[in-house]
């Protein structure tokens, strides 16, 4: 699977298409608008993160500038109903931090700004993400380690993991693999989704 691209932008297809040519080979990427808009002009070089979607009838690829936007359109698209054409939309009218936040404010009218996303996609969207994004916040934040009693690093790592929908078996390896004494749960995350994405 094609975990990230490196190359020379060949065109850029407004609104949202790319070219980038990797060693000859131009790939075509679709990207969220900000993504888009972030990107050098052509003949530049540029790097993206890319989710690779292979269907029966296509192999899609879709890009992001970060590797946070890249996760955002991850955890979107297991969301009943929404798939990744529908993620990009999400991700050019709102920033990942801005989902975020709509999520945890359950902010249905801000949602349903967002073109093709009703009231009721709004809401599933809404019920079936609030958990997750709240995982991901305390990730960012590094609050994981701020409530309660004493953590396990590990152990909280393992638990974000599954929160954002990884199996557990999957993730107690990963985590098993790259742990060190004394390091904190972030990085161990962060370091893990990497590692997660690239397969």
């Amino acid at each position: 699977m094609i975990a990230r691209l490196r190359g020379q932008v060949w065109e850029k297809l407004p609104p949202n298409i790319v070219v980038i040519d990797a060693n000859g080979v131009g790939y075509e990427v679709e990207v969220p608008i900000s993504t888009f808009s972030m990107l050098p002009a052509v003949k530049s070089e540029a790097s993206l993160y890319i989710q690779q979607i292979v269907r029966e009838d296509a192999n899609l690829l879709y890009g992001f500038y970060t590797l946070e936007e890249k996760e955002a359109f991850r955890i979107l698209i297991k969301v009943s109903g929404i798939g990744p054409k529908s993620a990009i939309v999400i991700l050019s009218g709102l920033s990942v931090a801005e989902l975020y936040e709509v999520i945890a404010n359950e902010d249905v009218t801000r949602l349903t700004r967002v073109p093709g996303i009703g009231k009721k996609t709004a809401e599933r969207l809404i019920v079936e993400l609030k958990d997750k994004i709240k995982a991901v916040s305390m990730i960012s934040s590094g609050d994981l380690l701020d409530t309660g009693p004493v953590h396990n690093p590990v152990n909280d790592a393992v638990l974000a993991l599954t929160t954002l929908g990884y199996k557990t078996s999957d993730a107690e390896k990963m985590i098993k693999k790259i742990a060190k004494p004394n390091m904190a749960v972030d990085e161990l995350i962060k370091i893990a989704l990497q590692s997660l994405m690239k397969k």
